[in-house]
């Protein structure tokens, strides 16, 4: 998994700035769907760090999280339902016992997925360790950062206007 990262990091450093087309938002922003870039900074672990394209739809009990490269392809696909989680990547798929298992297991780092979605929503929620910035979100911009348990993350999401 650690080398998968690195190649995915490298992979957006070597391709630059370009910018995939992205689903069109709902008039109401905030019942997503969700799509933008996001990056995940682990401090210590750049093994744990990582920034992708991303498209969010459904919540916390049921949903997709579809991340992809720079250039537009797709990366992986995240998906959850009550009872079932998936990670699909690489022409493989992989099976979790949790939605946050799944995305602790896909981005390196666990991070509060049902708080996600209220962050998004503009709904402060808090979470233990966690202090979400949701001040710039009406210029399309979220930040969240990890201080318990250590290490120290700082998730960045910039949604696609």
């Amino acid at each position: 998994m650690t080398r998968w990262l690195l190649a995915l990091l490298l992979a957006f450093l070597a391709a630059g700035c370009a910018s995939p087309p992205r689903a069109t938002p709902t008039a109401d922003g905030a019942a997503g769907p969700w799509s933008g870039r996001m990056a995940l900074q682990v401090e210590g672990n750049q093994s744990q760090s990582f920034s992708a394209g991303f498209e969010l739809k459904g919540n916390a009990q049921a949903g997709e999280l579809t991340l992809s490269s720079p250039l537009g392809g797709t990366l992986a696909v995240l998906a959850w339902a009550p009872g079932s989680a998936t990670l699909r990547s690489g022409g493989q798929t992989r099976e979790f016992e949790s939605v946050d298992a799944l995305v602790a297991h896909a981005t390196g780092s666990a991070i509060p997925v049902a708080a996600l979605f209220d962050w998004l929503r503009g709904t402060p929620t808090a979470v233990a360790g966690w202090q979400a910035d949701l001040s710039l979100l009406g210029q399309g911009r979220l930040a969240a950062r990890r201080t318990e348990p250590p290490p120290v993350a700082d998730l960045r999401v910039a949604l696609d206007r």
